[in-house]
């Protein structure tokens, strides 16, 4: 028995590799979930047949390849992207911030991407009229991720102190900054039509339901360069778990890790946020899920929440979109129906062990 094995005998937690390994097939499962499962319905074995034929080429204009292939399919893989953003972002901030409470919207990408969401939704017409004629329908997206990076961007020059990032400082700046948002958009949101008020309240609310293959396109390319920045971090981050001078002595660059996670946490949710729209909760339970199951070690936590967070969201929008059909709930709102009963039930079971 090696020492991973032994280890993970005495503490009752999964291997690296069982873990992961079971990330993937709850991330298998909720795929097949999520394309069965609709208005239309696609029996599991039919869309397996499906999935063979796509993989092999095979033209078969049947209902159901059409159905999932140009509605399905596009929405399940940028679910995929969006909640291995979210929970790889969580699982980074948890790290660096050494706090499991922590958030990505700790770093303000959030709240901006959402302020300048609301901004353009309400005044971008007036502000900039040539703005929707040259962007068309990436305007809203391109406005909400500035917004996001500008807040970020403003939250760490907050931060900034003789040279170093303090924390604590990002904390309580990201504290003010979120605040700040929110009472932008209260006004934004007392100011508009009813109208442009629906339009505010969906957006906040998150929904997959304007996917297409250039937002896939975009939001996968982004996290798939944001999961190999980060998956870099494990060590580091592990090296910083026992306290930042402890990690200096061990030959880690803390500062570097800092802006280099802080870039990555604002790039992978900011695309997200700014396609989806706010999806909250999957970044705080799906890193607490991991450890939990796995223990702390950040080469397991980073990818493992990455995978958990990809299949909570998969299993978000599947019940979003058949919990009410016709109608669709806000992915959103899901997000944390499912989640918290998931992390609760665990926190119980391994409530008698250290963290």
């Amino acid at each position: 028995m090696t020492a991973a094995r032994a280890a993970s005998a005495v503490t009752g937690r999964l291997s690296h590799r069982a873990a992961l390994g079971l990330g993937v097939l709850l991330v298998a499962g909720a795929f097949i979930a999520g394309g069965a499962r609709g208005a239309y319905a696609i029996a599991p074995s039919q869309l397996l047949a499906v999935l063979a034929d796509l993989f092999s080429g095979t033209a078969n204009p049947t209902p159901d390849h059409l159905v999932f292939v140009n509605i399905r399919l596009p929405r399940l893989i940028l679910g995929l992207a969006a909640g291995a953003g979210l929970g790889l972002a969580g699982a980074l901030m948890q790290g660096l911030f050494r706090n499991p409470l922590a958030d990505p919207g700790l770093v303000g990408v959030s709240s901006g991407a959402a302020l300048a969401a609301a901004a353009t939704i309400v005044a971008g017409s007036w502000w900039f009229p040539e703005l929707p004629r040259t962007l068309g329908s990436w305007t809203l997206v391109v406005a909400a991720f500035a917004g996001g990076l500008a807040v970020t961007g403003i939250i760490c020059g907050l931060a900034r102190h003789e040279g170093g990032t303090r924390l604590g400082m990002m904390l309580l700046a990201g504290i003010a900054m979120n605040a700040l948002a929110n009472a932008g958009l209260g006004f934004l949101s007392f100011v508009a039509t009813d109208e442009q008020l629906r339009n505010i309240q969906f957006w906040l609310l998150g929904s997959l339901g304007g996917a297409r293959w250039s937002a896939v396109a975009l939001v996968g390319s982004v996290v798939a360069i944001a999961s190999v920045a980060g998956f870099a971090l494990a060590r580091p981050l592990n090296a910083i778990a026992l306290g930042e001078a402890q990690a200096a002595l061990l030959g880690v660059s803390v500062e570097r890790v800092k802006r280099t996670v802080v870039l990555v946490t604002a790039l992978a949710v900011g695309v997200v946020t700014a396609t989806t729209g706010v999806i909250g909760f999957i970044g705080l339970v799906a890193p607490h899920m991991v450890r939990l199951a796995a223990g702390p070690n950040h080469r397991v936590v980073l990818p493992g929440s990455a995978l958990l967070g990809a299949a909570l969201v998969l299993l978000a929008d599947s019940v979003a979109r058949t919990i009410a059909a016709p109608a669709e709930l806000p992915l959103g709102v899901l997000s944390a129906a499912i989640g918290v009963p998931f992390f609760l039930v665990l926190l119980r079971k391994l409530r008698g062990r250290v963290l």
